[in-house]
Parts: C-alpha cells; sequence; structure tokens
C-alpha cells in the first residue's frame, strides 16, 4: 500500500505554513491542533502502521512523550490499516489491563472512497460506469465543455463557488487562506491536458475548472503524489447546470491521470447519511469502493478528554 499524500513533506509544509506544529515519529507524521487552556491534540491521518504493530506499544509512548511536552490531551489517529484498538495498545502487547484507554470517534478524513483503477482501457472505464453518467459526460462534451488549469489570479473564482456550493449544499467549507495555501505548496508545475507520457513527479497540488463559453461552471483540487490523483475539493454553481460540468471535469482529469502513468484516480470520500447527492454522483463513475478503519482517539490525560468531550457536546447545544 502506498502512504497517503497526508503523511507526504509536503503536506506537512503546507499544515505548517498553516500555523501548526508538526512531529515525527517514526516518519509517521503528527499534527498538533490547537484547544483552549493552553492544551491540544496530535492528529495522525492515514497512517502507514503495519510495520508498527509488533510495537505499537514502543511507538505510543513515543507520541506519549510529546503529548507531555505539548499539553496534548489525546492522540487522534485514523490508520490505513486496522488499529487493533481491543488488543494493540495493552501493555507487553498481551492481553490484560489496557495501557492506554482507546475510544472510536467520528471520523476526519472520509473512512470510505471509490478508487478507479486507471490500468483499465477508457472503453473499459467507461463501460463500468452507470448509464446515466456514461450520457452525461457525452452530453458535456457535445456541448463544449473544456477542462484547464486554473492560472494563479484565478483562485478568486473557486473561492466564489465554494461559496455558493456550501451555501447551496450545507457543506462546511475551510476557509479561504487554508485553500490558497495548499495551492501554494506544490512545487512542480501541473501537467497540460494536451501533453503524453509518464510526467509524475512527486507531489503537486493544482486547480483545474471546467468551462462553458468563457464561463467557470466547476472546479476541483487535486492531489498528484505517488501512483495517485485524488480528489480533494470540489465546487460548482447552479448557472447551466443542465450542460453537466461536474461531469466533464471528472472524465478529462481521470484521462490526464491515465496519459500521464498514474494507477489511481481517488474520489476521496462518500457518504450515504452525510453526503448522499455526492455519494450518487461519485458512484456513478464506478464500484471500486475501499474503506479504512475510521478514527480512534488514543487518550492519554483522562480527565482533560472529560472536559473536552463535554464542552464539544455543549457546543453543540448552543
Amino acid at each position: 500500500m502506498q502512504i497517503s499524500f497526508l503523511q507526504s513533506k509536503e503536506w506537512e509544509k503546507f499544515q505548517q505554513n498553516a500555523g501548526l506544529k508538526t512531529f515525527r515519529v517514526s516518519d509517521v507524521l503528527l499534527i498538533e491542533k490547537p484547544l483552549p487552556f493552553g492544551k491540544s491534540y496530535l492528529y495522525c491521518p492515514r497512517a502507514d502502521i503495519r510495520y508498527l504493530i509488533l510495537n505499537i506499544n514502543q511507538f505510543i509512548k513515543k507520541i506519549k512523550d510529546i503529548a507531555r511536552q505539548e499539553k496534548s490531551i489525546f492522540l487522534r489517529i485514523e490508520p490505513a490499516q486496522a488499529f487493533l484498538p481491543d488488543c494493540a495498545v495493552r501493555r507487553g502487547g498481551k492481553a490484560g489491563k489496557p495501557t492506554y484507554q482507546v475510544k472510536k470517534v467520528n471520523d476526519v478524513q472520509p473512512s470510505k472512497t471509490i478508487i478507479l483503477d486507471l490500468k483499465k482501457s477508457e472503453e473499459e472505464l467507461l463501460s463500468a460506469m452507470h448509464p446515466k453518467t456514461r450520457y452525461n459526460i457525452r452530453l458535456a462534451e457535445k456541448k463544449g465543455v473544456t477542462v484547464r488549469e486554473a492560472g494563479a489570479a484565478e483562485f478568486e473564482i473557486f473561492w466564489n463557488l465554494m461559496q455558493e456550493t456550501t451555501g447551496r449544499d450545507g457543506f462546511r467549507a475551510h476557509g479561504k487562506e487554508y485553500y490558497r495555501k495548499m495551492l501554494e505548496v506544490s512545487p512542480h508545475p501541473a501537467p497540460p491536458l494536451i501533453r503524453g507520457g509518464n510526467e509524475r513527479e512527486g507531489y503537486k497540488v493544482k486547480l483545474y475548472f471546467a468551462e462553458y463559453k468563457d464561463e467557470i461552471l466547476a472546479a476541483g483540487i487535486f492531489v498528484f503524489y505517488g501512483d495517485t490523483v485524488t480528489y480533494l475539493h470540489g465546487a460548482s454553481t447552479h448557472e447551466h447546470k443542465e450542460i453537466m460540468a461536474p461531469y466533464a471535469l471528472h472524465w478529462q482529469m481521470i484521462k490526464l491521470a491515465k496519459k500521464l502513468g498514474y494507477a489511481k484516480y481517488d474520489f476521496y470520500g462518500i457518504d450515504e447519511q452525510k453526503w448522499p447527492g455526492v455519494t450518487r454522483f461519485k458512484r456513478g463513475f464506478g464500484s471500486s469502493e475501499v474503506d479504512y478503519p475510521g478514527c480512534y482517539d488514543v487518550i492519554f490525560d483522562k480527565r482533560w478528554y472529560v472536559v473536552y468531550k463535554l464542552s464539544r457536546g455543549l457546543r453543540r447545544i448552543f
């Protein structure tokens, strides 16, 4: 399994640029998230811990040393593989009294996604799609929707689309500077759609637009990392929605990823309860669904953890 872009050096740099402290334990990235009263917690996104399972206690102990220094109440970890919360964090790795209390909590990153196998031909990918998805792709192409990389001066267009999308669909968005800083970290120019060959090159985060008659109808932030292109954030307008611009955006990006030699295209997140419309849209492109174990809190300070949970509950009420 490839290491996630969420564990990359570039993602770490982005977090630092956003004003957060980071640490590495056994080369696993930890991000310190501030809490009131001078407290914090350590967040570990999509960690590849397969080789750490036999020494999980030693791994957690090193993190606890950082937590003590930083006044962190708990570790929030979203592993790429099963975390074994019932037995993995026990003294000596044996059954008995747990060394640390572990709680399953709500996901930070989506725990289910759809990943397309780009080793398949374009014809095979199309045939695996829902008929309505194929129809909408062809409709957008017939109407003349084009896809291009956004210029540096066009960030405001994306932000306006994002605000429209969140207002319309009830999604929560990050702040404006979060997206700007994310795009600034990417060190390499994005590959144009017309260029061929295998041009995978480290880590890139790029913004692409779907355009119709000089009007931007849809936008997406894509991460190019390892063997995967990931659709991380998207936005669209309801203007000309009959043109089906989001379908054109994804199909062109899928073809670009194939052309550049990437093996996978990750739609990054489906959830029938939270995002029924988005989930239906993404499932239309294929059914290769991948499940992750979810999110766990490893508690270092039980009293402060109770205070943290109570304050979170009160915040939801008021």
